[in-house]
């Protein structure tokens, strides 16, 4: 745990430092609604950390079976086009033309997925350190390293945030089917821009917590109609799936921001004009978190939605009086490393290993 307390110290240091060291007086958009952007040599820094860390590791979550599979199988690139989330094989056939080394890979997707959400968070974060700091504290960067090409896939689409916020949707789907290439659960998004794109907290916002509510109440037959539809696909093997259902901690911790969010909706939308789309995206991810306490497969969802979540985490603060944001903003960092503390340590006993350091 020594260098994941490490890699919060040195990333919450240089983004906090990136922020008090800012341009300001940017003239403000719908779409761009930071007037502040930060340093970005102190951001360049705070993103090089996040990826050398997780790039370096030789452990956790399926780390060993992407490492061992690179090691022993020989890609080719026949081999890898033909294969459904082909753009993940032709990536590993890419790779081993310069390395046969498995670190190239793990370093090379790292890379790849944590410069792409330190970009977005750079553009659309209003206090920037706390969005990296949440990202490390509330565990998605962990899962980063675990989910190795869904949250690739889900950083790829998080890149695509802006034609979400412009209504792009021919881009976007562009992106979404890029993603799709390395795991092709992201094709999701492609209704779900559709949902998003419209007012928070409308009958649309209220219906689908009732869904998510009906799901838990009735899993048993929502599971068995769910399994059944995706029986015969490369996801039906998730029907054996039975390791028991996510926290009520973690459902509470993605519910927290939007019920302040719903509290300061009208003070939000003058600060964030474009801001619905991405409470509308977080209600999402609490909808799939709300299933997951029945199924924790279901939690894999929140790889997608839960990125979002750092943007409004950040901009919470900035929904209070002046006189009392300093309070708030420090209340945020002790409750997340508390729950930072207690899923990493007391829950996983998380063990960071590397040959470099």
């Amino acid at each position: 745990m020594a260098i994941l307390y490490a890699n919060l110290a040195l990333v919450f240091s240089f983004s906090f430092l990136s922020r008090v060291s800012a341009r300001t007086g940017l003239e403000q958009s719908v779409f761009e609604p930071v007037t502040v952007r930060p340093n970005r040599f102190f951001a360049f820094f705070a993103m090089m950390t996040l990826v050398v860390v997780s790039g370096l590791r030789i452990n956790i979550g399926d780390t060993y079976y992407y490492r061992h599979a690179f090691e022993t199988n020989v890609f080719t690139l026949e081999d890898a086009v033909s294969q459904k989330d082909f753009g993940f094989a032709v990536m590993q056939y890419l790779l081993q033309q310069i390395s046969g080394d498995a670190q190239i890979l793990i370093f090379v997707t790292a890379l790849i997925t944590n410069v792409l959400i330190v970009m977005v968070l750079y553009k659309y974060s209003r206090v920037f350190e706390l969005s990296l700091y949440v990202y490390i504290t509330s565990g998605l960067f962990l899962v980063s390293m675990n989910g190795i090409r869904q949250f690739l896939a889900a950083a790829i689409i998080f890149a695509a945030t802006k034609y979400i916020m412009d209504g792009s949707w021919k881009k976007f789907t562009i992106v979404v089917l890029i993603a799709s290439a390395f795991h092709q659960s992201a094709l999701i998004f492609i209704p779900i821009y559709f949902i998003v794109r419209r007012p928070a907290w409308s009958q649309v916002t209220f219906g689908i917590l009732l869904a998510g509510l009906i799901m838990v109440a009735g899993y048993g037959y929502f599971s068995e109609v769910l399994f059944s539809a995706i029986g015969d696909s490369q996801y039906g093997h998730y029907a054996e799936f039975s390791e028991g259902g996510a926290s009520i901690l973690r459902v509470l911790v993605y519910g927290a921001p939007l019920l302040i969010a719903y509290l300061g909706r009208e003070r939000l939308r003058e600060l964030f004009p474009n801001g619905d789309f991405i409470v509308n995206l977080c209600v999402l991810n609490l909808l799939f978190m709300i299933v997951a306490s029945q199924n924790w497969i279901f939690a894999r969802f929140t790889i997608y939605f839960g990125l979002y979540q750092l943007i409004l985490v950040a901009w919470i603060v900035k929904l209070f009086a002046e006189k009392d944001r300093k309070l708030v903003y420090y209340l945020i960092l002790i409750f997340y490393f508390l729950f930072f503390y207690y899923e990493h340590v007391l829950a996983l006993n998380i063990e960071y290993r590397s040959n470099f350091f």
